[in-house]
């Protein structure tokens, strides 16, 4: 099932991308979905559509700077930004619903880098997340700075250098994925984003910082999908960081083959299978 094209205008003017997917019926729930730090919505169409089939509404936000948002690429003034960014789609979703469906749930979904953005929305605003998904979230990253790359960051926050261009350190399709012809769409992506500012890292490190105390603070059903073979995160340090959840409604959903991005594995029909049954739980 083919998405709408939509636009959502920020608070502060900026012009955000999203695609959108509308079942024909009355929605069963309502998916609000962020991506990670690389990828965009475009990489997610497969599971979308299949949530959409099976009567969910779902709205994936590029984020800022990223996707076909092509105003300040790889840019963000500030880490709030980000958030405010959520907490606005959130509140605007949650209206139509009111409207259309006032008992189905409002789901704010999060893969890979995205986590750390909806674990900080879920813990500031629980009245706006009846439940979170957690797809293999970049909380606790194996992809860490170097010593001296630290230090340049924290050079760049005492002189407030904010627009030099670094490389998003994630530029091998293998990361993301064993099967070759998913490889090769990453390696190819125009819209795949491969520099960020030092602005964005100085948002990044304290959005980082937030997220990982965030944990008690999320009351909300949670699910956690965790990708056996992942070069990505640190999956032992993720379960951790769940173990320490304000919520008892923890499921968790481990597939020991799959390479962080479930969305290419070479059968998604399980992950897809699995989030439905839990996105089923979680109806009134």
């Amino acid at each position: 099932m083919p998405p709408h094209f939509k636009h959502i205008i920020a608070s502060d003017g900026y012009r955000l991308f999203a695609r959108h997917w509308q079942p024909s019926e009355q929605p069963r729930g309502f998916v609000v979905a962020l991506h990670g730090i690389q990828s965009h919505s475009g990489w997610y169409e497969f599971s979308s559509g299949r949530l959409c089939e099976a009567g969910y509404d779902v709205l994936f936000l590029d984020r800022r700077g990223s996707g076909r948002n092509f105003s300040r690429r790889g840019d963000v003034s500030h880490g709030d930004r980000l958030i405010n960014d959520v907490v606005q789609v959130l509140s605007d979703v949650r209206r139509h619903r009111d409207r259309v469906a006032p008992t189905a749930p409002v789901v704010l979904l999060a893969v890979s880098w995205g986590g750390k953005l909806a674990a900080i929305t879920a813990a500031r605003r629980p009245e706006l997340v009846d439940a979170l998904a957690l797809l293999y979230p970049g909380l606790c990253a194996r992809v860490q700075p170097t010593a001296w790359q630290r230090a340049r960051l924290n050079l760049a926050r005492r002189l407030d250098v904010r627009h030099k261009r670094v490389e998003v350190p994630l530029n091998d399709p293998a990361l993301f994925t064993a099967e070759p012809r998913w490889q090769e769409f990453i390696r190819n992506d125009p819209l795949a984003l491969r520099e960020v500012t030092s602005g964005f890292l100085l948002a990044h490190q304290d959005l980082t910082s937030e997220s990982l105390t965030a944990a008690p603070q999320i009351h909300c059903p949670t699910l956690l999908m965790l990708a056996g073979r992942d070069q990505i995160i640190d999956n032992e340090a993720t379960k951790g960081w769940a173990s320490r959840l304000g919520t008892r409604e923890l499921t968790l959903c481990e597939y020991p083959d799959a390479q962080h991005t479930l969305e290419f594995e070479p059968q998604p029909e399980r992950f897809v299978a699995d989030l439905l049954a839990w996105l089923d739980s979680r109806r009134v």
